[in-house]
């Protein structure tokens, strides 16, 4: 629960990357796999997987449970979550940590699974996490920012092309179902036919080197 004063209410701001900035990344990332046990209009029910940080390099092409296979003895986090739809970059999401062999054995067992590595990069007043995604979810790149309340007034990096906040194709549970490898390349022609698009009503966009586009 948060101690914030909202409770279980997540505050968060996501972007697509197109190109990885290698000059923010920490050295030291997590490697992250979850599965989904249920996933429908919003709500689900997510089981992670994740190491402290330092992980070796994820090689895209494994699949999360190569991954998880492959990294199991890294592993000394694990946790459920329960989690509501997404509104205007707040969510509902209850969590709590499970025993990391329950938990390891739960992944292996069912659900649809997501595998990614996450890297952390404080910018400005802000701290960022950089998801490079695996399996059939590569080549996607998702940028995101937490809060403890509503993210307004945010300074937009250049390398955040558009925003993913409210566009359901990219939560992770949806992503666990239909992967973004099988329709990366009609996202980029309906990026490039419509252009970026930021999130308005949370106060003023501040884009990088940009003018924020209505």
């Amino acid at each position: 629960m948060s101690d914030t004063g909202y409770g279980d209410f997540e505050f968060e701001r996501r972007f697509w990357v197109r190109e990885l900035p290698v000059d923010l990344l920490d050295g030291a990332p997590t490697l992250i796999v979850q599965s989904y046990y249920l996933a429908d209009e919003g709500f689900a029910i997510r089981l992670r997987a994740q190491t402290s940080g330092g992980s070796p390099a994820l090689d895209p092409t494994l699949e999360p449970l190569a991954v998880l296979d492959a990294y199991a003895d890294l592993v000394d986090f694990c946790a459920i979550t329960l989690k509501g739809p997404m509104n205007a970059g707040t969510r509902y999401e209850a969590e709590r940590e499970v025993d990391v062999a329950v938990g390891i054995e739960m992944i292996r067992r069912g659900g649809s699974r997501i595998v990614k590595t996450r890297h952390s990069s404080w910018l400005g007043s802000d701290g960022w996490v950089i998801d490079t995604f695996g399996g059939a979810n590569a080549p996607l790149v998702v940028a995101e920012v937490e809060r403890g309340g509503p993210v307004t007034d945010l300074q937009i990096p250049a390398f955040c092309v558009t925003e993913l906040t409210e566009d359901p194709r990219f939560s992770n549970d949806a992503l666990a179902r239909t992967p973004y490898g099988g329709w990366a390349r009609q996202f980029e022609d309906e990026l490039t036919a419509r252009g970026p698009r930021f999130l308005h009503g949370l106060g003023h966009n501040h884009l990088e080197g940009r003018t924020d586009p209505r």
